[in-house]
């Protein structure tokens, strides 16, 4: 585990949970942060004074990086250079040029990665991907997709995640979740993304004006993905409310809302109906699904096949992101991939 912030206690309960991968190293910014991870989470684990001490570590296999965002890229050409899977928290880079570079690394190297959008996993997804398999929406043609939520001093990590150079802007270094919602629920098959192609965006709010964080804490984009889907999809920082996902699915055959579906398949519906499930609804780690995710990661690198959720697809919803804070900033609608 590299890190002992507030996500390395879910990677490191989730790690711990799978029968088949135990944490048998820590390393954070400090020794001494370390040792408290593993006194808190009472595992048996060592203390790495260095990254390049537990990538020397032949009983390490993968490595798990829950670090602030800037320093990802870095860490993840290190792990694949030492041929480690590696579990990367989003954003996994800043810029296109380190997730190119990160891409090509890992192709070399032949390591299997995840990208932390956890939400894959959360059961509203799952019933919404599950519905739209079975044909109760019919042909997809619009999604709205928005990541709310007033994230401020009281986060850990507030030192560098307001900060544009360090944690990304609203939309790439947490909004980043809303925008791969809309290319899983827009693809075609259960565990198939599609590509965005075209993004115009605009940004404001009032937080960045006060001095409160340094870019624009509201991003609004329209999105046209490869199969001709549109959608609109929103990271709102600047909002006076409790954390919300709000998520919107139109086909031509019925719509969902949430977890509320109105579907012409189902004759004799008037309204729409409520399906019981576990909403994205909370900002809260320990709310979301690392246990399946991380689960996921083990079959994938036990059966040799690339997740669907690897650093290649992830780089689509990364570019994405990044062209949309060009769009907000030019005026010009952007095309992707970007050059």
């Amino acid at each position: 585990m590299l890190g002992a912030g507030w996500v390395a206690t879910e990677h490191i309960s989730a790690f711990g949970k799978n029968p088949k991968t135990e944490v048998v190293a820590v390393c954070s910014s400090t020794p001494e942060s370390a040792k408290r991870k593993i006194d808190e989470m009472k595992i048996s684990a060592d203390v790495c004074k260095t990254y390049e001490e537990m990538l020397e570590r032949p009983d390490v296999d993968i490595v798990s990086i829950g670090t602030p965002n800037y320093l990802h890229y870095e860490e993840v050409m290190k792990a694949s250079e030492a041929g480690k899977h590696i579990f990367i928290e989003k954003p996994a880079g800043l810029t296109v040029e380190q997730l190119w570079e990160m891409r090509d690394s890992v192709r070399e190297s032949g390591v299997k990665t995840l990208v932390g959008f956890v939400l894959r996993w959360n059961p509203l997804f799952d019933v919404i991907n599950s519905m739209i398999d079975d044909g109760v929406l019919g042909r997809i043609f619009y999604e709205e997709t928005d990541y709310q939520h007033n994230i401020g001093d009281w986060a850990r990590g507030w030192k560098w995640y307001g900060k544009d150079e360090l944690g990304g802007g609203s939309l790439l270094g947490a909004g980043i979740h809303a925008v791969d919602a809309l290319r899983w629920f827009a693809g075609d098959g259960l565990e198939k993304t599609s590509d965005i192609v075209e993004v115009h965006a605009y940004s404001g709010g009032y937080r960045h004006r006060a001095g409160d964080i340094d870019f624009d804490g509201l991003v609004v984009a329209i999105m046209k993905l490869e199969n001709g889907v549109l959608a609109k999809v929103s990271s709102n920082w600047d909002c006076t409310m409790p954390y919300r996902f709000p998520i919107e699915v139109f086909g031509d055959m019925g719509t969902i809302k949430n977890n509320r579906v109105y579907s012409e398949k189902y004759r004799g519906q008037t309204d729409f109906m409520t399906i019981p499930t576990v909403l994205p609804d909370s900002g809260e780690v320990s709310h979301h699904p690392f246990e399946p995710e991380i689960n996921h990661f083990v079959e994938c690198i036990e059966s040799n096949r690339e997740s669907h959720c690897n650093l290649e697809d992830s780089i689509n919803t990364h570019e994405a992101c990044i062209a949309a804070n060009i769009s907000a900033e030019t005026g010009k609608t952007i095309e992707l991939p970007l050059s």
